[in-house]
C-alpha cells in the first residue's frame, strides 16, 4: 500500500491582477475561521484607520508594509498559517503587479494549489492568463479560479459562466491543470469562503474552504522514483556512546519515491552501489521512510559522498548531464543575454554556469511561444534557454519531480537571485560506465 505524508498541511498562493481582492480573501478565511488571536483583532482595529475610513480592512492581516497599507496593493510575499480540525495551512499572499510577477513565483514554487482570484466586473485580463499559465508553468497541481465581487456584478449566474467560459476556452493548452475548481465568492462580505452563501442559490458547490479541507493532496508527491540529495555528512563524533561513537551517515531530504533498509542504492555523480543499512530520524529509527520526510540514511559501504551527491534507485535512473535545456522566469531588470555566467543552485549541489543561448520566449498576450529566438529576456519573461554547467546535475524533468527538476540562477558578486529554471526531461537517462561497478 502506497504510503501517505505523515503531516497533511496544504500550502496554497492566491494570485490575480491588481485589486481583485486577493488579501482580503485571505483576511477573510482567518477571521472567519477564527484563526486570529485577541492582539492581532486589536492591531487590525487599530490600523484602520490608515485605509479602511474607520473600518475593519482585512487586507492588513497580510499587507504588512507600510507603502502596501497606504497604497492598497500587496508588493511583498505574505505568509500566514492557520489550521482547521481537518487540515494546517501555510498561505502565501502574492502580488498582482506584472513588475512583481518574480515575488508570484516566489510564493507559488512550493504550492500545491493556486487561487486565481478574478474580479466580477472586469472579467479575465491579461495578468488573470498570466498567473494560470505560471501555474500551469509551476508544476501546481490543484487550482481555484475565485469570482470575487460578486455583489457587484448583482450576484449573476450569468455573469459568472461567462467568466467561466473564457476561462476553459485557454485552459485546454494547460494540460497539466485538470484539477480546476470555479468559485463564485464575495471576499469583503464573506460570501462562500468559510460558510456557503444563501446569495448563490444557483451554485452547488462547496464554500472555499471547504474545498480546501477537502482536496487531495497524498498524490501530489512523487513517490515512484527514489532521489535523496545529501545534504551534509553526519557524524555525531560521540566516542563514549554505544550507537555515535562511530556512526557516519548521510541526511537530507527525500526528494521523491520511498526508501527501505536493504534496499540497494546507486550514488550519482560517481555510480558506486550500496545498500540502506538504517534509516534514522530525530524520533529514532525507522523501516522506511517517503518524500517528503528529512532523514539520516546509513550505507553498508564505506563510500565517499558528500554534499551535492544524489542517492537514487537503480531502476529508476535520473538524468546526469552538464548540458540542460530548461523554461526559465527571469526575475532581474538587467537582461539576461547568451553567455551571461551565473552560480546554479540546485537542490544541495551549487555550482557554475553559462546560459549558452535563448531558444524562445512566451507571448502572455495569447499564451503563444514567439516563433523567433529572442535577443535577451528581460525582466518577468519567460522563455526556454540552454545551459553548460562545470559537473553533471543529476535531475528529473520538472513535471515528473518539483524538487529535483528545479533550480535558481545567482548573480556572481551581488549574490541576487536573478531567475528560476524548470528543467526539461533529461534527453538520456544515466548510463553506468561500469554496470557491475559495486564495492
Amino acid at each position: 500500500m502506497t504510503p501517505t505524508p505523515p503531516i497533511d498541511i496544504l500550502r496554497f498562493n492566491t494570485c490575480g491582477s491588481v485589486d481583485d481582492g486577493k488579501s482580503t480573501l485571505i483576511g477573510r478565511l482567518l477571521y472567519d475561521s477564527k484563526s486570529l488571536m485577541e492582539d492581532q483583532i486589536e492591531a487590525l482595529e487599530r490600523s484602520a484607520d490608515i485605509t479602511g475610513g474607520g473600518q475593519i480592512n482585512l487586507a492588513n492581516l497580510t499587507d504588512g508594509l507600510r507603502a502596501e497599507r497606504e497604497q492598497g496593493i500587496t508588493i511583498d510575499v505574505a505568509y500566514r498559517y492557520f489550521a482547521t480540525p481537518r487540515r494546517r495551512f501555510i498561505i502565501a499572499d502574492t502580488p498582482g503587479h506584472v513588475q512583481y510577477t518574480r515575488n508570484m513565483v516566489t510564493g507559488a514554487s512550493t504550492a500545491n494549489l493556486a487561487i486565481v482570484l478574478v474580479d466580477a466586473r472586469k472579467g479575465v485580463v491579461e495578468q488573470t492568463r498570466r498567473h494560470i499559465f505560471l501555474a500551469a508553468l509551476l508544476g501546481i497541481p490543484h487550482l481555484v479560479i475565485a469570482v470575487n465581487k460578486m455583489d457587484l456584478v448583482g450576484w449573476s449566474e450569468d455573469r459568472f459562466q461567462e467568466i467561466r467560459a473564457d476561462c476553459e476556452a485557454f485552459l485546454p493548452r494547460l494540460d497539466v491543470l485538470r484539477d480546476v475548481k470555479f468559485i463564485p465568492l464575495c471576499a469583503q462580505d464573506g460570501d462562500n469562503v468559510v460558510t456557503p452563501s444563501t446569495r448563490t442559490p444557483w451554485y452547488q458547490g462547496p464554500a472555499l474552504l471547504g474545498h480546501l479541507e477537502t482536496v487531495h493532496i497524498a498524490s501530489d508527491y512523487n513517490l515512484s522514483a527514489f532521489r535523496f540529495p545529501v545534504q551534509w555528512v553526519n557524524r555525531p563524533a560521540r566516542p563514549d556512546h554505544p550507537v555515535w561513537h562511530d556512526f557516519r551517515g548521510f541526511s537530507g531530504q527525500i526528494a521523491g519515491g520511498i526508501v527501505k533498509v536493504g534496499q540497494p542504492l546507486l550514488l550519482l555523480p560517481s555510480g558506486l552501489r550500496s545498500t540502506v543499512r538504517e534509516i534514522w530520524t530525530y524520533d529514532g529509527a525507522l523501516p522506511e521512510a517517503f518524500c517528503p520526510q528529512s532523514v539520516t540514511l546509513r550505507i553498508e559501504d564505506e563510500i565517499d559522498c558528500s554534499r551535492g551527491d544524489v542517492w537514487v534507485s537503480p531502476d529508476a535512473l535520473p538524468g546526469c548531464a552538464t548540458d540542460l535545456e530548461a523554461r526559465l522566469v527571469w526575475m532581474h531588470p538587467k537582461p539576461l543575454t547568451p553567455g551571461r555566467k551565473f552560480h546554479l543552485k540546485h537542490t544541495t549541489t551549487l555550482c557554475r554556469a553559462v546560459v549558452t543561448a535563448l531558444e524562445n520566449r512566451v507571448n502572455f498576450a495569447d499564451l503563444d511561444v514567439e516563433p523567433d529566438p529572442p535577443a535577451q529576456l528581460g525582466l518577468n519573461d519567460i522563455g526556454r534557454v540552454r545551459l553548460k554547467t562545470t559537473r553533471p546535475l543529476v535531475f528529473d524533468g520538472y513535471r515528473s519531480n518539483r524538487l529535483t527538476g528545479s533550480f535558481i540562477l545567482i548573480e556572481e558578486g551581488s549574490n541576487h537571485t536573478v531567475a528560476a529554471g524548470l528543467l526539461e526531461p533529461p534527453r538520456e537517462l544515466y548510463k553506468p560506465e561500469f554496470e557491475d561497478f559495486a564495492i
